[in-house]
């Protein structure tokens, strides 16, 4: 790895600000290798999780990637303009710039969940902005690595996008290289390693954690509508993902309602779970077991286990597939409202106004996502200037992070720094600011000795 990491640094300081039409080509060579190779890594992914919708995979792995790409060349070339800031008067006719140029050597780690995408959507940005990156994916999905790996040496030469592969020491290893920049994607506790790690080498970092991400249904708002539109949501991949709805605030009065509308919209969705090719499995019988401690935990605690699919609850299943559960009377002190849920159970908590809803939220740790559904302004504005969370999307649910335009990250415990886009862009790159001094200009008036005259500047400036 520390001779790859030279190798990449080295290359970089002979190119160290390529040129749009090279960054550009970059991107399109990324372009073309997924749409040359989009079956390959869906049944790939596939057989990394035991089992994974291939429609899913298309969508969120693939298209989105895709479309990404799309959006960054269309704009790079702006995004890479010299931007001109103003000049205060006493300076005047000096001129202000601000360049952006290559931080360098990136360094990603990226996660099982969306085990392509979120190793490729960084590199996008990466490239984009001119850098050269380093890939660790997840040990959890060893078959996509291998893919990831060899599809991208395809495409570039190692001193440019070098895929690291192996269990989680080499992924600790990887974490105390002395990169220019690092992008951490996973959970809460791994990102505080890789930060004390990275805070050794000073290397600035972009963590994107999880967490509990509410969502709260206002009164009157269409049960039907929010049902669909959440378990939309909650339900890609199984519940694993990082901005999936973790549980529901809806008004106490409504709780058994929206039970009933949940397992009706569900069971629509998906008529059956243990036999349908459009379910995701349980990555790991490790992940498996964690969702069963949840809800025995839950169980023994006093929570009330709504089965959506009864007739499957017994069922056993090779490839992990867990069916969709309710969770009602919840207490603090379960696990499951403690820890990211990060799979296919959804609890419901009751709220009697608009103002416990937010208290609640306020009390929990920052969320990575918030979701609301109502078309009370009141409420919406309220809930997008007094509830600080990553991101958030009204009146549905991972919208928010399909947006190229919109920054994607955390906020304390759900992260820190953002990506996608623009956002992305800045990110990988260095602001230098520049002042070019005029031919004309009144710089000796500050020289010493100082006199009269430099104190009529100060006056003048203050």
């Amino acid at each position: 790895m520390q001779t790859t990491l030279e190798k990449q640094r080295a290359a970089f300081r002979v190119e160290p600000n390529p040129s749009f039409a090279l960054r550009d080509d970059r991107l399109q060579r990324l372009e073309r290798m997924l749409k040359q190779n989009a079956d390959e890594i869906a049944q790939t992914v596939s057989e990394d999780f035991g089992h994974r919708s291939k429609v899913e995979t298309r969508l969120a792995d693939i298209a989105a990637l895709i479309t990404e790409i799309k959006h960054t060349r269309a704009h790079l070339k702006k995004w890479m303009r010299v931007e001109k800031r103003p000049v205060a008067l006493q300076f005047k006719p000096a001129k202000n710039e601000v360049h952006y140029l290559p931080k360098g050597v990136v360094g990603i780690i990226s996660p099982w969940n969306y085990p392509f995408q979120l190793a490729i959507s960084p590199l996008i940005a990466a490239l984009g902005a001119g850098n050269r990156a380093m890939i660790k994916p997840s040990e959890l999905t060893p078959r996509t690595s291998e893919l990831t790996k060899r599809l991208l040496g395809q495409i570039f030469a190692d001193d440019l996008v070098a895929v690291i592969t192996g269990d989680a020491k080499v992924a600790q290893e990887f974490s105390t290289l002395k990169f220019d920049h690092m992008l951490f994607t996973g959970s809460t506790n791994v990102g505080r390693y890789v930060m004390e790690a990275a805070a050794k080498n000073l290397t600035p970092v972009t963590l994107e954690l999880g967490g509990k991400s509410p969502t709260v249904i206002d009164y009157d708002f269409p049960l039907q509508t929010a049902a669909e539109r959440i378990l939309s949501g909650k339900l890609l991949n199984a519940g694993q993902t990082c901005v999936a709805p973790d549980y529901i605030l809806a008004p106490k009065d409504q709780i058994e309602a929206t039970a009933e509308e949940l397992t009706r919209v569900c069971r629509r969705f998906y008529p059956n779970i243990h036999d349908n090719d459009d379910y995701t499995a349980i990555i790991s019988e490790k992940h498996f077991a964690r969702l069963n401690a949840l809800l025995d935990d839950a169980r023994d605690k006093g929570a009330n286990i709504i089965e959506i699919y009864p007739e499957e609850a017994k069922t056993s299943s090779n490839v992990r597939k867990m069916p969709p559960k309710l969770i009602t009377n919840t207490t603090p002190d379960m696990t499951i409202m403690q820890e990211e849920i990060f799979g296919p159970l959804l609890p419901l908590l009751p709220y009697e106004s608009i103002d416990d809803a937010i208290d609640y939220i306020g009390d929990q740790a920052h969320p990575l996502a918030l979701y609301v559904f109502s078309d009370n302004k009141v409420v919406v504005e309220r809930m997008s200037d007094e509830v600080l969370a990553g991101g958030m999307a009204i009146n549905d649910t991972l919208m928010h992070l399909t947006q190229n335009d919109l920054p994607f990250g955390g906020v304390g415990d759900s992260g820190m720094g953002a990506y996608h886009g623009h956002d992305g862009f800045l990110t990988f790159s260095h602001a230098k600011a520049i002042f070019h001094q005029s031919k004309i200009n009144g710089r000796k008036m500050l020289f010493p000795p100082y006199g009269k005259t430099i104190n009529r500047i100060l006056g003048f400036m203050s």
